[in-house]
């Protein structure tokens, strides 16, 4: 599962930089890391029934942590 993943990521940036047409990238590192973090934790919620400790558990975070970054997203 993992290797779809970043099958998927690889692809999107291989693209990314295809239609890019000579501009220069810029800010690549957050770009991606805020394209895949806001709908993990969208669905990581959802799949833990909208219970922090279990979303935290499953993602391998602390739950302040999560909780920072559910802020950050404005997800509830």
């Amino acid at each position: 599962m993992s290797q779809d993943i970043a099958d998927c990521v690889r692809r999107s940036l291989q693209r990314y930089f295809r239609d890019l047409d000579g501009e220069t990238p810029h800010a690549i590192y957050d770009m991606v890391v805020k394209s895949v973090e806001k709908p993990m934790l969208e669905v990581v919620m959802k799949q833990a029934g909208g219970n922090q400790t279990v979303a935290a558990q499953m993602l391998g975070l602390s739950r302040s942590t999560l909780r920072k970054k559910l802020a950050e997203y404005n997800i509830s």
